[in-house]
């Protein structure tokens, strides 16, 4: 199940019912996390605990279009090898709207089973495999 942030909330809100543009950013990053992020979470942890060193990076991630109240990757996400050790246990995901230093959490959620990655491992999700559902 997957999470809307409350800056994304308030975005909306603004938008639709008070004419206050929200302009989207042309490219969203997929972030990882070792602990739940919150939906009132700001930079730099948003409330939960990113992961960071060990060549850990943010990536950019697509969506297609809405079925049914949700949308799925439309493409694999692949993360950067975690070298020289790795990231501990991934938990969570979030969508952000900058690669570093910062940005807007928009949603997040966990991963149906959690994931350790040691060491020289990749962490991929296939296509359809990260879902932003509506509920």
């Amino acid at each position: 199940m997957t999470a809307k942030s409350d800056y994304l909330e308030t975005a909306i809100v603004n938008h639709v019912l008070r004419n206050t543009p929200y302009t989207p950013a042309a490219t969203v990053y997929c972030a990882l996390f070792t602990s739940t992020p919150t939906e009132s979470g700001t930079y730099p942890n948003y409330g939960g605990t990113e992961v960071s060193g060990n060549n850990y990076a943010r990536v950019p991630i697509t969506f297609g279009a809405p079925s049914g109240g949700s949308c799925s990757n439309s493409s694999p996400v692949t993360f950067p090898e975690a070298t020289p050790s790795g990231w501990t246990t991934i938990t969570h995901f979030a969508v952000i709207d900058q690669l570093s230093g910062g940005g807007n959490m928009l949603y997040f959620g966990a991963l149906t089973v959690p994931k350790t990655v040691a060491a020289t491992d990749v962490l991929e999700f296939a296509t359809g495999q990260l879902t932003i559902a509506e509920l």
